[in-house]
């Protein structure tokens, strides 16, 4: 019994609390502090949209830099490899100290998937655009024109993909396994309804799409030897031209319906 009166006698009467409560939120202390806040949130609203502004320019400087890292890596990695190339040099060529370099990337193995990983997304993104609702020549014709000015464009990153392949793809293996494989796997559905509609003739579309890969690739991959042979380079616009449309004709005429 004494404890309860000692608790009770220890509350203090809620009018009193809600008194004690209300005079000390207006303290000169307390308005004081709220003054400042306001006035420090109304004095940062500019900066903030400054503040985004940098941020948005500080984005775009790492993107920039991380691709100048990746194009200088590529140009390496394409003509001396994974082991032939050095930290050291893709950092000279990118213009950027090793410990820059190493901030973006945290080893060589790492810069050199994902150099083959950009590879891979630009070899790929042709292909992509086959569907079954298109023309095959169209679809085919555009394909090949598509595949070569990457071998114009980028002969490096052909290169570089080839020499991966030859190697056996060790860093390269499950992203062959997965994405490759389901794209080709949907856009041979795509070959396939084209000759069910006898819009094509029956061809294994695997084997069209390894040929068409070959002959454009050719152009990248032997250039030096395409050059000895005919004194010309894709990047002669003439050259470029007759090329496409001679692969166009050999590649469409052997597929067309009979």
């Amino acid at each position: 019994m004494k404890s309860l009166q000692i608790e009770k006698r220890g509350k203090m009467p809620k009018t009193k609390a809600l008194a004690a409560a209300s005079s000390t939120k207006k303290t000169p202390a307390k308005s004081a502090v709220k003054g400042a806040v306001k006035g420090l949130v109304r004095k940062s609203a500019k900066p903030a949209v400054r503040s985004a502004s940098a941020v948005s320019r500080r984005l775009r400087q790492i993107e920039d830099k991380r691709s100048a890292i990746l194009g200088a890596a590529l140009g390496l990695f394409s003509r001396f490899g994974l082991h032939g190339t050095s930290i050291d040099q893709v950092a000279a060529r990118a213009d950027v100290s090793k410990s820059n370099l190493l901030y973006y990337f945290a080893n060589k193995e790492e810069l050199y998937v994902n150099v083959l990983r950009d590879l891979l997304a630009l070899w790929l993104e042709p292909l992509r655009g086959f569907s079954a609702e298109q023309d095959p020549g169209e679809a085919i014709g555009g394909y090949i024109r598509r595949k070569l000015v990457v071998s114009r464009d980028r002969p490096d990153a052909s290169r570089l993909f080839c020499l991966e392949m030859i190697q056996g793809a060790p860093l390269l293996r499950d992203e062959l396994d997965r994405e490759l494989r389901t794209l080709v796997e949907r856009k041979s559905e795509v070959i396939r309804s084209w000759i069910a509609s006898g819009k094509l003739a029956p061809v294994d579309p695997h084997h069209l799409i390894f040929a068409l890969w070959a002959v454009t690739q050719h152009y990248a991959d032997f250039g030096v030897q395409v050059q000895a042979l005919t004194g010309h380079t894709l990047e002669d616009p003439v050259f470029f031209e007759q090329t496409v449309e001679n692969v166009q004709r050999i590649v469409l005429q052997g597929i067309a319906p009979r």
